[in-house]
């Protein structure tokens, strides 16, 4: 198995028709990490109603003062219950976080809630519950496999608020006519 030539870190893993993970299918991740030791990432078009922002703020004894549209999406099956801010670079991520590239970045702890709650966070954010993960060398199996296309990472796609035309909108930047494909993909 050879690993993807370069670095994916940064692009969008879009779903391919007929994947047989529920979990991912129609989804659009946006690759935060990706080495030899494996890859991580946020499902970027997949909202929940529960929580929303509000709720999460109650839950984390969190007083919103200001009206902050921040969307929170399904990230992954991994760390269901850990929530990923994905962020413009604005905002400087505290020792928790770091800078992704692409003047985006991802904070892990509560002082971003905090700030996003008061109106003093990043311009832009959403929050992932969960992640998706793969171990070394499994996302190259996958996408050798024709599970994944890949294609460049764009903030303004990742912060639309338009969930239910993400998927399409991603295979139309990559030259994709979601018409023409088919669920069931073999290799050449």
């Amino acid at each position: 198995m050879s690993k993807i030539s370069g670095d994916l870190t940064g692009k969008f893993l879009i779903a391919m028709p007929g994947m047989g993970d529920p979990r991912f299918e129609g989804a659009v991740i946006y690759l935060c990490d990706y080495s030899d030791d494996g890859a991580m990432g946020l499902i970027v078009n997949k909202p929940v109603q529960n929580p929303n922002f509000d709720q999460l703020c109650e839950h984390l004894l969190v007083t919103k003062t200001a009206h902050a549209p921040v969307d929170v999406v399904y990230g992954g099956p991994v760390e269901q219950k850990r929530g990923f801010v994905l962020h413009s670079s604005d905002y400087k991520p505290d020792e928790a976080g770091r800078i992704l590239g692409h003047d985006l970045a991802m904070s892990t702890t509560l002082s971003v809630i905090e700030d996003l709650a008061r109106g003093q966070g990043p311009d832009r954010a959403m929050i992932a519950m969960g992640c998706a993960g793969w171990s070394a060398g499994q996302l190259d199996q996958e996408i050798e496999q024709n599970t994944w296309m890949i294609c460049d990472g764009d903030h303004d796609l990742i912060f639309s608020r338009d969930f239910d035309d993400k998927w399409t909108t991603a295979l139309v930047r990559a030259g994709i006519d979601a018409r023409l494909l088919v669920p069931a993909m073999g290799t050449a």
